[in-house]
């Protein structure tokens, strides 16, 4: 079987796949129902917050986000910018007095006119790809807005973008996740600088999700065989948009208490948990499609978490065909699938032992796909030869799909070489199929209300679609005052600081003050001080520690008495990673007797809300990644977006982005291949570009008091790179060389 598999992938590479027709299985479209306490609390002048909360639509528009926050800014900030739970808790006064406020009730119509008529344009099909076909993208974690924390980091962001685009672009998509009870953790550093983890019920909150329905009022389930019963999973709906992201969940009575925990927390517990995990994401939001009389003409694997689904669609094929093998399967699966990987590194791919698979996945399954238990085995390793390897996903999406592609053009490079033993047909790795779609961020999400303003103002109110064309962007931006985008910048940077202080504030900070926590924050930062950001997951290829490499010349940076810089840093270390726990807690404990506890913080609990403060409001963006592990990264071009001249190792989007003009670069390509080595170069490079290049072009003043060669890398960085990692570029490019590319 081994031998038949890998000769008919080979000869299935090279030629055309022929035409198959999804299965549908007999069902009734769903509907949706909520009752809640905010519905019935508002009236009529405001009855559309209720629906208008339903929608994360509101998120990506700053009048959308206004109309909520001006109804009780501080609500708006202690439930961390949940619509549902301040229109559950706000004063009734407040709400009669704002019933009564003509202009605010007036910019409430047209907000839910727009919001009407952008809901009620039909989507246009695209392709193959229709309102009968859509795209069915699947996702471990998607990070729509910190009101629905079903997110980690940077996959997730970059999942709810796509959907934001999606929806933008009107284009025919539904989204499959997981509703994790606990969500991810929440970090809090002690008064000794370490960090400590908790989670939260987030199902005692106040979601924007509604339960799945039939037409019967039944409640939508799907059922998945694990650890030898039959587990059911109830389905949520968020609406981004246009787009429906459906959300499965096991936490219902059906399941023994074991089974409801399997959706409790994103990456959280066993390798074991992890399989049945994806198995309920991959088979069982196959199962649930079909359920609601869905046939998706793409089924998009967003990383290899749901590559089980593929499984499942030979399953549906081999059921409607039972004359049919594995074999006859393949061509049918691979050309409903395409596949994202968004790893540069073998060991960030989910590998299983194959005796947890064994244990995963029961016999009539097997059977019913017409493989052996080893055959299955096969699928997941690269090399089906090694019976000592383990089941991996990567390998598994790379076989059952008819497209690969990674997340930058060198992200893709570099999997053509991790995977390049997958295809022994390929004379070398540029023959490897393989390609890439460099990420992209949603810009009226992450682009800051203030720089919004100043585009409608001047660019127009299509200011976003304008970004389809980067020639008439450029030329757009170029005709901007330097006073109106600096004194943007100086007001936002303000806000920072203003939010900083606030953030860092503590009645308490134990012995002394530490960069997490201080009592008396007025004097923290100084929005006359070069700030730099430094934001992300805290691993060792993220480098944190490479700053802290030489003490003395980082404090003397911060102590320079002409020219200071300010660091503001966030992140969260794996609770199970004691190393990256000790980077965090020695920088939250540098020299006492520098400035640098007042010119150094670090935010904690590291989410959507605080990284919108910090990529609007620094100078400079930094990121210091070990080349070449960085696949993508998407944190660079939202500051970007907001006229934050990034400064940065080039790996990742930064090779595709830096022109010299529009950004730093941090040492030079390639890589040398002894990591110490390559770690010492880049921090001598890095103090170099800081001390002679960043610093000194930023304080340096024209005639009119501008730092007016400062300004015109900002412009430079607005204009070319804001059209080029935009995420309505990126779902563009899935269009026309993924999706449709058959």
């Amino acid at each position: 079987m081994k031998q038949s598999i890998l000769s008919f992938m080979k000869e299935f590479d090279q030629k055309e796949l022929s035409e198959f027709d999804s299965i549908d299985s007999e069902s009734t479209l769903p509907t949706t129902r909520a009752a809640t306490p905010a519905s019935q609390r508002l009236i009529e002048p405001l009855a559309a917050l209720n629906d208008l909360s339903m929608n994360f639509y509101w998120s990506w528009h700053p009048e959308g986000s206004e109309m909520f926050r001006e109804l009780d800014p501080s609500l708006w900030e202690k439930y961390e910018q949940n619509p549902r739970l301040l229109l559950k808790s706000v004063n009734e006064l407040r709400l009669l007095q704002k019933s009564t406020d003509q202009e605010y009730v007036e910019r409430l119509r047209r907000f839910r006119e727009d919001f009407d008529a952008y809901m009620g344009e039909p989507a246009q099909p695209v392709g193959h790809i229709s309102n009968e076909h859509p795209v069915a993208y699947f996702c471990a974690e998607y990070g729509v807005h910190n009101s629905l924390p079903i997110y980690s980091g940077g996959l997730g962001i970059l999942a709810g973008d796509h959907l934001k685009s999606a929806s933008d672009l009107n284009i025919p998509l539904v989204a499959v996740g997981l509703l994790y009870r606990y969500g991810y953790f929440r970090q809090s550093i002690g008064h000794n600088g370490w960090q400590e983890e908790s989670y939260q019920d987030i199902l005692g909150s106040e979601l924007a999700i509604t339960p799945v329905v039939d037409n019967a009022g039944e409640r939508v389930l799907t059922m998945v065989h694990l650890r030898g019963r039959e587990v059911f999973a109830q389905a949520w709906l968020a609406r981004v948009g246009r787009i429906s992201l459906y959300l499965l969940d096991t936490n219902i009575e059906q399941n023994a208490e074991v089974d409801r925990m399997i959706t409790g927390h994103l990456y959280g517990g066993s390798s074991e948990t992890r399989i049945v995990q994806e198995k309920v994401l991959g088979i069982g939001g196959v199962r649930l499609l079909r359920r609601l009389g869905m046939s998706p003409s793409v089924f998009h694997l967003n990383e290899g978490h749901s590559a089980f689904l593929t499984l499942e669609l030979a399953r549906e094929y081999l059921a409607a065909n039972p004359d049919a093998d594995f074999l006859d399967s393949i061509p049918a699966v691979r050309r409903q699938c395409v596949f994202t990987t968004h790893t540069p590194v073998s060991a960030g791919n989910d590998l299983f032992s194959t005796s947890e698979i064994r244990d995963c996945f029961d016999s009539g399954f097997i059977d019913a796909l017409k493989l052996n238990e080893e055959e299955l085995f096969e699928l997941g390793r690269s090399d089906p030869d090694d019976k000592e390897e383990g089941f991996g996903m990567t390998p598994l999406a790379i076989r059952m799909c008819r497209s690969a592609n990674g997340v930058s053009e060198k992200h893709g490079e570099v999997s053509r070489g991790l995977w390049k033993a997958m295809f022994p047909g390929a004379d070398d790795t540029a023959d490897v199929p393989i390609s890439y779609v460099t990420n992209g961020v949603h810009a009226p999400t992450w682009v800051a209300p203030l720089f919004q303003g100043m585009y409608r103002s001047t660019i127009g109110d299509d200011w976003n679609k304008r970004l389809a064309d980067p020639d008439d962007w450029a030329y757009a931006v170029d005709n901007l005052s330097d006073e109106d985008i600096w004194s943007t910048h100086i007001l936002l940077k303000r806000i920072m600081i203003a939010f900083i202080r606030e953030r860092t504030q503590r009645a308490e900070t134990g012995e002394r003050d530490t960069i997490n926590e201080h009592q008396d924050t007025r004097k923290l930062f100084s929005p006359d001080v070069l700030t730099i950001g430094f934001a992300r997951r805290v691993a060792a290829y993220k480098r944190w520690n490479l700053m802290l490499s030489d003490i003395d010349r980082l404090l003397k940076l911060v102590d320079d008495a002409e020219r200071p810089v300010q660091f503001v840093f966030a992140g969260k270390a794996h609770p199970q990673d004691k190393t990256a726990k000790e980077i965090l807690q020695q920088l939250m404990s540098i020299n006492h007797d520098s400035n640098w506890q007042r010119r150094a913080v670090f935010i904690e609990d590291y989410d959507q809300e605080v990284a919108r403060y910090l990529v609007h409001g620094v100078d400079v963006w930094m990121n210091v990644p070990r080349r070449p592990h960085e696949a993508s990264g998407t944190s660079g071009m939202k500051a970007a977006m907001n006229g934050a001249l990034n400064f940065s190792i080039l790996d990742g989007w930064w090779i595709e982005g830096y022109n010299g003009r529009n950004g730093f670069k941090i040492g030079e390509l390639p890589a040398g291949e002894d990591d110490e080595a390559t770690d010492a170069a880049d921090a001598a490079a890095l103090y170099e570009a800081l001390e002679n290049e960043v610093i000194p072009r930023y304080y340096e003043r024209g005639q009119n008091g501008l730092p007016t060669a400062w300004i015109a890398m900002m412009k430079n960085a607005l204009a070319t790179l804001t059209p080029q990692f935009a995420s309505d570029r990126m779902v563009r490019d899935y269009l026309s060389r993924i999706y449709n590319d058959a």
